[in-house]
């Protein structure tokens, strides 16, 4: 297996991997952001060169589809002529608002430069494996709390100051904190972390490290993180799409993309529309979403009236949100099942149940590039169709199958029984558990 199709490897714009449906490359701009005529060019890029279809990612990157070894190298001319700079090395990322937020505890982008440039010093880029990476959460209305991390640092309140609180391996909610401290400590323990990483090899990961060797980092200062003190259960993800007043007459303005992906063309249109009205910046949001910075409120009324025309998400409540799922068959080779045909139809038939409660996957085959982790209910592709897992991943056998043609149906089954089960105040997760995996998936496999 080559360096371009290692499972695992990180597909940057200098090292594309083989997909299903060619190379793709992602691109994480150094300026957090791009200037709508620099996405403008992407988006035909995009259609010179790969299959039309562009994407964000769940963490915030843009990825182009499609592309060939050699198409995939005039794609990286283009882009080094747009004079778009792009992140290489271990990603240290900030919130999408970073540095804009009126409710932000910390501007992150400070702290996240000093990483990065203590992390070249070291020469740590080299060491570490492509998915290690870096969070510098400066809090506000976008957080990074639902993103995972190998170090994380979250900006805390602490009397009349701010300090940073350092966790390792997972969200907010999972990840183990260690510490919280100043500035300047954080830097240092967040690449003493990376160090020990490095040292055990490059397939390494933060959750490997010894429970000696966290408590030595934790033990570098006397501030521990205090229980009491520190909500550790992170709230729901906030949606980046909508609204986001930023003081002044300045609003930024979220738009999804649904199940994170879209025609380059669309973009295109999108973008032409955007630079018409006055938009100054486009940032790409965890959450598969672009905000657009510098436009009056009119403009973003209008903005977001031409996004819901191209069938772009415009709605935090929309259920397509709900559903994470991979571009599947026709366009992957290796999809079993229309995956986003099904999320389409299951999305309009049951917006009732797509609640924040319920985590549905999608995915060609086994595996799971839309959503590696667990979901309440995942739909697999393979020989004998799609496939149902309840509670799990897409790497898990299925409990029943069903027609790929036929797996909304299968899933509106579901629907209906959580309607007739459901109790006042119920969410779709607890319906989910009175009528038991097995249960469910009976009712899908059901004719």
């Amino acid at each position: 297996m080559n360096a371009f199709s290692r499972r695992g490897a990180c597909p940057a714009l200098s090292a594309p991997v083989q997909t299903g449906d060619g190379r793709l490359v992602r691109l994480n701009p150094v300026a957090g952001g791009l200037s709508p005529k620099s996405l403008l060019g992407l988006g035909e890029s995009a259609l010179r060169h790969g299959n039309g279809i562009m994407e964000v990612t769940a963490r915030g990157s843009l990825q182009i589809r499609g592309l060939t070894p050699a198409s995939a190298r005039l794609l990286a001319v283009e882009v080094d002529a747009m004079g778009i700079a792009v992140r290489t090395g271990v990603p240290v990322e900030t919130g999408p608002l970073a540095g804009l937020d009126p409710e932000e505890i910390a501007d992150p982008r400070p702290l996240a430069e000093r990483i990065r440039a203590a992390i070249e010093d070291a020469g740590l880029g080299q060491r570490l494996g492509p998915k290690v990476s870096v969070i510098v959460d400066g809090g506000g209305r976008l957080t990074m709390d639902a993103v995972s991390a190998d170090v994380r640092l979250a900006a805390m309140r602490i009397d009349a100051g701010v300090q940073w609180l350092l966790a390792v391996a997972g969200d907010r909610q999972n990840a183990t904190p260690l510490v919280m401290v100043e500035e300047d400590a954080a830097r240092d323990i967040a690449v003493a972390i990376l160090r020990m990483v490095a040292e055990k090899g490059r397939e390494a990961h933060a959750r490997d490290l010894s429970e000696r060797q966290l408590t030595s980092l934790a033990s570098w200062h006397s501030f521990a993180p205090a229980k009491n003190r520190l909500p550790l259960t992170a709230a729901p993800a906030p949606s980046p799409i909508g609204l986001f007043p930023l003081g002044g007459d300045a609003t930024a303005l979220g738009i999804g993309l649904p199940f994170g992906s879209m025609p380059a063309q669309k973009l295109i249109d999108l973008i032409r529309q955007a630079l018409a009205l006055g938009a100054l910046e486009v940032r790409l949001a965890p959450g598969r979403a672009l905000l657009f910075l510098g436009l009056q409120l009119s403009g973003c009324f209008s903005l977001r009236d031409a996004a819901a025309a191209l069938g772009l998400v415009t709605d935090a409540a929309d259920p397509r949100t709900r559903i994470a799922a991979c571009p599947g068959a026709p366009a992957c080779a290796s999809g079993r099942i229309a995956t986003r045909d099904i999320a389409e139809t299951i999305a309009a038939e049951n917006r009732d149940i797509l609640d924040s409660s319920l985590t549905l996957h999608i995915s060609g085959c086994a595996k799971g590039c839309a959503h590696p982790g667990p979901a309440a209910l995942t739909l697999i592709g393979g020989e004998n169709g799609a496939g149902l897992v309840v509670d799990g991943t897409a790497k898990a056998l299925p409990a029943g199958y069903r027609p790929g043609y036929d797996a909304a149906r299968g899933v509106g089954r579901i629907a209906a029984a959580i309607r007739e089960a459901r109790l006042r105040g119920d969410t779709t997760a607890a319906c989910l558990t009175r009528l038991g995996a097995a249960g469910v998936a009976e009712l899908y496999r059901q004719e």
